[in-house]
């Protein structure tokens, strides 16, 4: 059975307008994963002793509402399945009494010192049975939408971001894409408080550490039925290498993201 537990989201996650930003629902998510494996007897240090860990390879994310600050949010994980004792699908679910709030598919990598991909143990193989739950969540279909104008930004990584394997933790990546359409938003007029996540999706190649630049380059590439606007994002480290691609899928608070997509395409 899919492990249960209370999970919580801080002040600082929520904005002016009292919305959780989605960088934060990832959060929330990663300390869900944290504490999903520590019930089943794999917490942090276990790892450290070890010598291994699970890196982020892959992560889709649907929001069915924003949270406000204060509401009481459970957690729902499992883990789908375990690919030849190196890749893991691990599914949440951050829900309430109202329904769901946000639902994550991950893919995880188990991996040994200096990030390399190692098959994982006989012990945590065994605890980390797979379930038959829930599908998988994707991203929604769209419609392409041509030649829209590149928009983008760089930017020096700190060293006080690192996470604990000394790289920028994932969620970060989120957020990073945001923050280029909240300064298109701004440049053009609208209040970048309003953007409203709808779903993402976010792959990594390489992982980025401080004092690295980091480059964002997004465009718009499509409008979904609801008339959602798609974004694509290359994150690039300063050798120009690409890091991670991701996907991202945006309205504005009391409408569609129409407005999002007449204003990426001028």
């Amino acid at each position: 059975m899919p492990l249960a537990f209370p999970v919580h989201l801080p002040r600082h996650a929520f904005s002016v307008r009292d919305a959780a930003r989605a960088g934060d629902i990832w959060r929330c998510f990663q300390e869900a994963a944290v504490e999903g494996s520590t019930r089943c007897g794999w917490p942090p240090e276990r790892y450290r002793k070890e010598g291994s860990a699970f890196v982020v390879r892959e992560m889709t994310v649907v929001h069915h509402r924003e949270p406000r600050y204060g509401e009481v949010l459970d957690a729902r994980t499992w883990v789908a399945n375990f690919r030849r004792g190196i890749l893991t699908t691990r599914e949440i679910r951050l829900e309430n009494n109202t329904g769901l709030i946000a639902s994550a598919s991950q893919e995880w990598v188990h991996v040994t010192k200096g990030l390399r991909p190692v098959r994982a143990g006989a012990e945590c193989l065994a605890s980390f049975a797979p379930e038959d739950v829930e599908p998988t969540r994707d991203l929604p279909q769209w419609t392409s939408i041509p030649d829209a104008p590149e928009i983008s930004f760089t930017f020096e990584l700190w060293h006080g971001w690192m996470d604990p394997l000394g790289h920028a933790n994932h969620p970060m990546y989120l957020d990073w894409c945001d923050e280029v359409l909240y300064r298109r938003m701004v440049a053009g007029g609208l209040d970048p408080v309003r953007l409203v996540p709808v779903a993402e999706k976010v792959s990594w190649k390489l992982g980025m550490e401080a004092p690295d630049s980091v480059s964002i380059v997004s465009q718009l590439v499509g409008r979904t039925a609801a008339c959602d606007a798609v974004f694509t994002h290359k994150i690039l480290n300063g050798a120009g290498k690409m890091c991670a691609t991701a996907t991202t899928v945006r309205r504005v608070v009391d409408g569609t993201g129409q407005v999002l997509v007449d204003l990426a395409r001028t």
